[in-house]
Order: C-alpha cells, then structure tokens, then sequence
C-alpha cells in the first residue's frame, strides 16, 4: 500500500531520508495524498524501501517541523497541510503585543521569503504559559524566536529544542549564551542616550525616573543612575505618581505609555510647558508619540531593523550575539 502511494527517486548523491521527503511530497501534489490521510507506520516504511528507523523518523521530524505532517500519539502519522511549498514553519512567542512589537513583527514578516509560515504567541509575563506554549511547539518548527523576557532558569525548557533552531529576542541572560540573540542592551541604552543629550538635559535642575518595577528591564535604572552620579545630576526614583507633585525644572524619564498620557495631562493642568518647564522622556518610540503633545523624545531601539535583521539571521541560519541599535530621538517635549 505504502509504495502505491509513495514513489522514491533514487537520485545519486541524495541522502535517503531526502528521498523520502521527496516521495512524500510528490504524493502530496498529485493528490494520492491528502490532508487528513494517515501514512503507513516507520515499520512499513522501513520494510517497503529498505531504509533505518533514523532515516524514516529524519524524514517524518523535518516535515512535521515544516507542518506538513502531524503525529497523533497512539494513532500515527498524518497529513496535516497539502501546502507543500512551505520551506519554513517559524514558531514566535512575544512577551506581549503592543505597537512596537507588532513594528518588529511586521518588519520581521515582510523580510522573509514568501514559502515561510510565522505562527505568532504571547506568554504575557507569565511562566507557566512560557513552558506551556514551548513544550508544545517542539518539532513542530523549523525555528524558534522567543522573547524570554525576564524569566530565569529556562535552561531545561529551550534544551527540548535543538539550540541551532532557537533565537531569542530582546533581552540577554549570559546563562543562555549557547543561542543566538539580538537584544537590547538597556542600561548602555538609556546611558549612552542621555549622554550624548546632555546640552537638551542641562537646563532642568532635577531628573526623575519613574520606575514601577515588575516586568520593565532593571538595566534601565542602573544607566539612568549610572549617567546621574557620573554627572553630578540631582535625581529620585519614584515608583508612581500617586501623591506626587511635579514642580516646574523637574525632567521625568517614564517607561509606561500609561504613566506618559497621566503626566502629558498633568502639565497641561499645571499649566507647565513642555520642553521648557517640564522635560518627558519616553521609552519605545512609535507613531503617536511623533505627534502627542507636539512629540514626545523617546528613547528607542530600532524595531523594524530588529525585525528586519532577525529576519536574515533566521534564513541564513546565522549564530550571532548581537546588540541592535539604539538611541535618543530628540523632540519637543525635552
């Protein structure tokens, strides 16, 4: 039955399990399969074309992680997509969706190759979804992009992946050097940046950093508090605005989008103008802050080169350590 349906090519100088990946999907196109169909057991394989256990099961792994086939514990093998031209499965988890993720994203998408497939989650800063979703991707993929965020000891859940399959985004942990990484690197961010504005910082008598803690990266507060003692800046670290009064001369470093419109509205009450009474700095840039309150200065790393990066890295299965660009984008409200 096998070899009624699946043809193989012996083509000199192809390894065997390449074969058979052939002989699958030809009978995938000329339609003797398809989606739904269950394939013969590895026994049958093996006793039909003569061919090992390991050259089968390469065979099946490299399709499923293309999506093309589907294991079904205790049931079998099936055909889980006829589109065969997919060349590319690409599992990616974000630690959240906003728009400057959704800029890498879209980015990351259009830089790709059109027989690439992108399946996109979301762990929301919670561990047990990060297992989950990992655990359940394994070998359903060609590759894998995923933000570990600020989660530590991960070790044991990316090893089920074969590391020259992982990228991670974002952030860097020195315990997980074996993968490739483009990152940001927060605390040379944010010192760099104000260092190279200090002629726009100048002529406030305080900064102030807003830093409500959680799920923000702690290298933001070591840059901003490494600048202010290497300068000599009066500075404070408030954890929110609740029973806080701005005073006129005071600049205001303020990573939550959330916590910037409470301050953009504050001014306004106060009657304080911004980039001369009251300085605002934001972090993440995007398009709204271009045009809010006349624009809003940010400090930003470059998303869509990240996306655009990520992207040549990922086809042309690159190993890299990588920082990606970052820096002040200088506006009115400074």
């Amino acid at each position: 039955m096998v070899k009624e349906i699946i043809q193989i090519k012996e083509t000199k100088g192809t390894p065997k399990y390449k074969q058979l990946i052939e002989g699958i999907v030809d009978a995938i196109q000329e339609k003797r399969l398809k989606k739904g169909d269950k394939l013969g057991s590895i026994n049958d394989f093996c006793r039909t074309f003569g061919f090992s256990r390991d050259t089968v099961m390469l065979s099946f792994n490299d399709l499923k992680s293309r999506g093309i086939l589907v294991s079904q514990p205790g049931k079998g093998v099936y055909v889980a997509d006829d589109n065969v031209h997919v060349a590319h499965r690409i599992f990616v988890l974000f630690d959240e969706l906003n728009s400057f993720k959704e800029d890498l994203y879209t980015s990351f998408v259009h830089a790709l190759g059109a027989e690439t497939k992108v399946d996109i989650y979301f762990h929301h800063f919670n561990r047990e979804v990060f297992e989950q979703l990992v655990k359940s991707s394994v070998g359903k993929y060609t590759s894998y992009i995923i933000m570990p965020a600020m989660f530590n000891d991960i070790e044991d859940i990316l090893e089920l992946i074969p590391s020259n399959k992982v990228y991670l985004l974002d952030r860097y942990h020195l315990n997980l050097s074996p993968y490739s990484v483009i990152y940001q690197d927060f605390e040379r961010d944010v010192y760099d940046s104000l260092v190279s504005h200090r002629e726009a910082i100048e002529k406030y008598s305080k900064l102030v950093m807003l830093f409500p803690g959680g799920k923000e990266p702690e290298g933001r507060l070591k840059g901003f508090r490494d600048f202010c003692d290497t300068y000599g800046y009066d500075h404070e670290i408030i954890r929110s605005l609740e029973d806080r009064t701005i005073q006129k001369g005071e600049a205001y470093l303020i990573p939550s989008d959330r916590n910037l419109v409470a301050m953009v509205k504050a001014a306004e009450e106060l009657k304080l103008k911004l980039g001369t009474d009251l300085g605002i700095i934001s972090f993440n840039d995007t398009v709204l802050k271009e045009v809010v309150a006349g624009g809003i200065t940010t400090i930003s790393t470059d998303f869509k080169q990240m996306g655009v990066r990520l992207a040549e890295v990922v086809s042309n299965q690159k190993v890299v350590w990588e920082r990606n660009p970052s820096g002040m984008i200088l506006r009115d409200s400074l």
